[in-house]
């Protein structure tokens, strides 16, 4: 399981998070949401995806100059939507084989799941605006079955 180490917004305590299904991370002190941003690898990434929330995947590299410019901007939407959503960052240099898997040609790319179905994706480095206005209409879509 991957841990990850997380300041809280309002206290200030640093917090260690572990890969969780349930449930969102808050703060040991506050109990104020934290933002959940972790870095998965091949082996945890299936894991990373099972969420009560909905999952921002950053498909990136670290030769990639437009992604370096991307990271700050998703820091940003997971502060503002602490405990509504999760970050999970993948180096494609890493896995190839779930970049095939997600059809992903160019990076960044970005691709929201939900229930572990993809729900909406976005390719390039977008401005914060832009993002903003993906994860708002996810998180104000509503959760539905397998109605069709």
């Amino acid at each position: 399981m991957t841990e990850t180490i997380v300041t809280c917004p309002n206290c200030g305590r640093r917090n260690r998070i572990a890969s969780r299904n349930d449930g969102v991370p808050r703060c040991s002190v506050c109990q104020h949401h934290l933002p959940w941003v972790v870095d998965a690898t091949p082996a945890d990434f299936d894991a990373e995806l099972e969420a009560t929330v909905p999952v921002l995947i950053d498909f990136w590299a670290p030769w990639c100059g437009p992604c370096r410019f991307v990271e700050p901007v998703l820091q940003k939407v997971a502060d503002k939507h602490a405990g509504e959503m999760k970050v999970v960052r993948l180096n494609i240099d890493d896995s190839t084989e779930i970049s095939q898997r997600f059809s992903i040609q160019s990076i960044p790319a970005l691709v929201v799941t939900r229930d572990g179905k993809e729900v909406d994706r976005v390719i390039g480095a977008v401005p914060q605006a832009q993002l903003d206005a993906l994860v708002d209409r996810v998180l104000g879509a509503p959760v539905t079955g397998d109605a069709a």
